[in-house]
């Protein structure tokens, strides 16, 4: 379609509005686009947040997404602290915050989660103790370092990529962690019992206390602060800092009143287009139908949002590529290099390969015989071999697949479907 004068509106800063807004113009729209991000800052990379930047290995440029200089050139015009509040599909226009409103031809939404709270007796909803932390932006990533010091005690509750790469983080800066996980094992909704358990012995050998099967019944405040998180069973745990990683909650509350999302997400296709042909979406806030799975997935990772922005920005530039891309996911805590490619549940055996005593194995995950997923550690070779397999139905013998002799590329190998 003629796009020149034509206005693109992407709503959300990170990942993959950031993307989607420069690729748009990189694939051939030709009108104005406009990026809102609700934040002050330029838009960064967020993973470091629990890793580098709670270290003090990075600081707030070495995070940008992009240099500022690229928006220019992209003549992408970003506004920063502004948020949305209604979306008026009948008009094609957005109401914002500040009670001022702007209109749009195409619309990217792109508003991804927000942390998913605490709640437990002691707690007051609205009044956030000035010791608690979530972990999902800078302002949040600041908090927890002006608070992490040697020898504080530090809580983590939730045994997620998040807890326990805060967990990490903290314990190379010197501070005592606790960390508390309700599920019987860490990487519960991720991750096989074999990883978990190889998780979980790294992590106390570096000396986390680490507790499973843990729930949080309530906290003790003093001057506004938590001073002892108190599980059920009577445990008392004394703490200076609490993280909570609880997962999230959706940003959907617009583009729900708008009616283009449900309860667990805005529905888009291959080319992250939503019921609304003027309306897009990519992100954490989406749900999109898999066809490697055979079912409606909502993933939360940078790698997919990236792939949805630049779908959206192929069809908005008249040269649509579907996104057809394997869900892959990674995690860094202490000298370990976690990649994860494909999606585990539904599995019913696991194979390793390696040995997880030398810290550097995969773990395959098969339905009968067909392989649905892998994690690798310390391996950057299978897992790149592993995703490539998992673009089609993909077969093993097991057997073999556990012989690290045996080259990996002729074991994995497409399967016909039926």
């Amino acid at each position: 379609m003629e796009t020149k004068d034509k206005q693109l509106v992407v709503v959300g800063a990170g990942h993959a509005g950031s993307e989607l807004a420069v690729a748009a113009r990189q694939q051939g729209w030709a009108g104005r686009i406009v990026l809102l991000g609700d934040e002050p800052a330029w838009p960064y990379h967020r993973p470091p947040l629990s890793k580098a930047w709670l270290a003090g290995k990075v600081d707030a440029e070495g995070l940008l997404l992009r240099a500022t200089s690229v928006y220019e050139g992209a003549q992408v015009d970003l506004h920063r602290g502004v948020r949305m509040e209604r979306i008026d599909r009948a008009n094609q226009r957005l109401e914002l915050a500040d009670g001022s409103a702007l209109a749009y031809d195409a619309l990217a939404l792109c508003t991804g989660g927000r942390p998913r709270p605490l709640t437990c007796a002691g707690l007051v909803p609205g009044e956030q103790p000035t010791n608690l932390h979530y972990l999902r932006n800078m302002a949040d990533a600041e908090g927890i370092r002006a608070q992490l010091r040697p020898g504080a005690r530090v809580v983590i509750i939730g045994g997620g990529y998040v807890g326990l790469e805060v967990a990490a983080s903290a314990r190379g800066l010197g501070a005592e962690v606790v960390l508390l996980e309700l599920q019987p094992r860490v990487l519960a909704r991720v991750a096989g019992a074999e990883v978990s358990a190889f998780y979980e012995g790294v992590h106390r050998a570096a000396g986390v206390d680490l507790r499973t099967g843990v729930e949080v019944e309530a906290v003790e405040l003093h001057q506004g602060a938590i001073r002892a998180v108190l599980c059920r069973g009577g445990t008392r745990v004394p703490c200076d800092l609490v993280v909570a990683g609880l997962g999230m909650l959706l940003n959907t509350e617009a583009a729900q009143a708008a009616g283009l999302a449900e309860a667990d997400g805005i529905r888009v296709d291959e080319l992250s287009r939503t019921r609304d042909p003027q309306v897009m979406a990519a992100g954490d806030c989406t749900l999109q139908f898999s066809g490697v799975y055979g079912r409606e997935l909502r993933i939360e990772s940078v790698p997919n949002a990236l792939e949805q922005a630049r779908a959206a920005a192929s069809w908005l530039g008249g040269q649509p590529k579907p996104n057809r891309a394997v869900p892959w996911f990674w995690s860094d805590q202490y000298d370990l290099k976690l990649q994860m490619a494909g999606l585990s549940q539904g599995h019913d055996r696991c194979v390793l390969r390696g040995d997880p005593a030398s810290r550097s194995f995969s773990a395959f995950y098969l339905a009968g015989d067909r392989l649905l997923a892998m994690d690798a550690i310390n391996r950057p070779a299978d897992f790149m071999q592993a995703k490539r397999a998992l673009a089609q139905p993909c077969g093993v013998d097991a057997e073999r697949l556990a012989d690290a002799s045996q080259p990996l590329k002729e074991i994995l190998q497409p399967v016909a479907v039926i």
